[in-house]
């Protein structure tokens, strides 16, 4: 028997904010879509989380050739135009996702270029406007998807992550805090004598602090747990789906502006991001249930005692 069953390609790479910005896209599709096969293309970072989610069918890594590797690129060529899409979104509307389009060259009359919804030039639903690099992420995602003829675009459900965190013992009550970000990028960082006053504060109300951060992170992650002892660094110990449930039955969620506080904004919990001029909220903020700003133009103007005081008015903790 032929298998006439359509099958439709997602096309997001990253980063980790940008792909968590993109779940409730992946879900409005997987509805739009739900009797079709859907894969997702994505890179490795991100493959655990994409295949225990019920919105692909199939996840395959891009590996990201690049320009001297010729066999990689033939391989991704190969398998793009033999896979038989009939239709592409593509969220990652970037210069390589735009080359993707241009490879996409049928092998036969037999398999038709699929359409394609995205920004690439002569693409079949182009999100056209002018204005798309000055809209937040997720209104350009949503408009792309409208014109694309998907209207229905309800809020990410994440309800399915439900990771064990017991192997951390953390305490009932729990805070985490992100202290790091690009190391290319200083400016986004808040000082590390800002956030060990926020430990010595939660400290002071029993309350224990996790310190959240990737592997090149440890060293700084471990230098501020020594702040105190009810302190502990998880740097390089958590990936994507325990990072929801962390923030999810933490207190609260307290970070520069980097990936893993787009996860904390969309798990619901309390999210507080602390913004430098180097990065606009109005683009690339996260969005979530209860999401608190604090921006300066340099982050040494953002004072502990503004987010503790805030703290004290929002979670019924007195100040010290």
């Amino acid at each position: 028997m032929i298998n006439t069953q359509k099958k439709i390609l997602v096309i997001k790479l990253g980063a980790l904010g940008d792909f968590v910005q993109a779940a409730s896209p992946f879900n409005a599709i997987r509805l739009h879509h739900s009797a079709e096969r859907i894969t997702l293309l994505t890179s490795p970072d991100f493959m655990a989380l994409a295949n225990s989610s019920p919105w692909f069918d199939h996840v395959k890594i891009d590996h990201k050739p690049n320009a001297l590797q010729i066999k990689k690129w033939l391989s991704l060529r190969k398998w793009m135009r033999s896979s038989g899409f009939t239709r592409v979104y593509d969220l990652q509307t970037s210069d390589r996702s735009n080359f993707y389009h241009k490879m996409m060259k049928p092998l036969n009359k037999l398999n038709p270029k699929p359409d394609w919804s995205g920004n690439a030039r002569d693409c079949s639903h182009p999100h056209n406007n002018i204005h798309r690099d000055l809209m937040h992420t997720i209104e350009r995602q949503t408009e792309q998807l409208n014109l694309a003829g998907i209207y229905n675009i309800p809020p990410a459900d994440l309800s399915w992550i439900n990771a064990d965190i017991s192997k951390f013992g953390l305490q009932n009550t729990f805070v985490l805090l992100v202290p790091g970000g690009a190391a290319h990028r200083p400016a986004k960082r808040w000082p590390g004598e800002y956030y060990q006053q926020l430990i010595r504060y939660f400290a002071s109300k029993k309350i224990q602090v996790a310190l959240i951060g990737g592997k090149e992170e440890i060293s700084l992650l471990n230098e501020l747990a020594t702040t105190d002892p009810i302190c502990i660094s998880l740097a390089g110990t958590t990936d994507l789906l325990d990072l929801f449930s962390l923030a999810r039955n933490s207190l609260v969620v307290i970070g520069n502006d980097t990936g893993p506080m787009h996860v904390a904004a969309v798990s619901g919990c309390k999210t507080i991001v602390l913004y430098s001029s180097e990065s606009d909220p109005a683009l690339c903020a996260q969005r979530g249930d209860d999401v608190t700003i604090f921006r300066e133009n340099n982050l040494f103007d953002v004072n502990p005692t503004q987010i503790i005081k805030h703290l004290s008015q929002t979670l019924g903790c007195n100040q010290t």
